[in-house]
């Protein structure tokens, strides 16, 4: 059983900047793929970021937010610069990704942690 746990949300104002972490019990962490969605209120779960050795990002976040790893501590962050109101949402840390074409599947959730962008 993979557990995932998340920190870091809470409300920032626009232009500020937030760091997501999420701690995995995985034993074997450095070969898996992890991720970050997220899911604003009324609208679908989406795609935010993800990692193993290369990193890959939806647009919307595109240089402005950083994925990264420390294998050591079986962590991956998220951090967040720039941050628009529109990125208000549940944040969800994901494990075990495997990609299919622009689509991913998603081994392990975390339980989520809110980000409150206000204008």
């Amino acid at each position: 059983q993979v557990s995932l746990v998340e920190s870091g949300g809470g409300l920032v104002q626009a232009g500020g900047s937030l760091r997501l972490s999420c701690v995995a019990s995985i034993r074997t962490f450095s070969s898996y793929t992890m991720g970050w969605f997220r899911q604003a209120p009324g609208k679908e779960r989406e795609f935010v970021a993800a990692i193993i050795r290369s990193t890959y990002y939806a647009d919307s976040v595109k240089g402005r937010f950083t994925i990264s790893r420390d294998n050591a501590k079986s962590t991956v962050y998220l951090q967040m610069n720039s941050l628009k109101p529109e990125d208000t949402a549940v944040y969800y840390c994901a494990g075990d990704l495997r990609s299919y074409g622009s689509a991913w599947s998603v081994g392990s959730w975390g339980q989520g942690t809110q980000v409150t962008v206000s204008s």
